[in-house]
């Protein structure tokens, strides 16, 4: 029974990537070819494929920094993309590079409050904290409370997850 579960998979991820290179293939416009590698890579990533994931966004990656102008959002959004991939396969250096890359865009680019920013910070302080660095990660954590309590309420679960996170980092320092 495996197998053919495992072989009607196989068709359906063949038969996806197959749509997806023809889109890629009609599409002219840049920004639709950014979403189409993003989407992608975004199917890969909730499979567990980092490796082809990387694949994907570095490709969107590339696609939006020849359209788009060095501050723009959507560029930080993927900056935090490859730094969450990177976190996921242990590389904490390559995923803090890409997160201060994105932290970079965003503070140009989004409100001082904006919710985004508070995951940036949040994303921040949790690669500090696996990397035993707990004095930088509390100052993240509690940038991303500060900026959630700004702008989200008090039972939003992003806030909770920031404050759990900010709790925990005191407790190792």
């Amino acid at each position: 029974m495996a197998t053919s579960k495992s072989s009607g998979t196989k068709k359906i991820n063949l038969a996806s990537g197959e749509i997806y290179q023809a889109l890629l293939n009609e599409t002219t416009n840049d920004s639709d070819k950014a979403s189409i590698y993003h989407q992608r890579g975004r199917i890969k990533y909730f499979q567990g494929e980092y490796r082809e994931v990387l694949s994907y966004y570095e490709n969107a990656l590339v696609v939006q920094r020849q359209s788009l102008p060095s501050n723009h959002p959507d560029l930080g959004g993927s900056y935090n993309n490859i730094g969450n991939v990177y976190r996921h396969m242990g590389n904490y250096p390559k995923a803090l590079s890409y997160y201060e890359k994105a932290l970079v865009v965003q503070r140009q680019s989004l409100p001082p409050n904006h919710p985004d920013l508070g995951s940036s910070y949040n994303d921040i302080g949790n690669v500090y904290r696996h990397m035993d660095d707990y004095s930088k990660a509390h100052s993240f954590h509690e940038s991303a409370v500060q900026v959630g309590q700004q702008l989200l309420p008090a039972n939003h679960l992003s806030l909770q997850k920031w404050r759990q996170n900010l709790e925990h980092t005191k407790k190792k320092l």
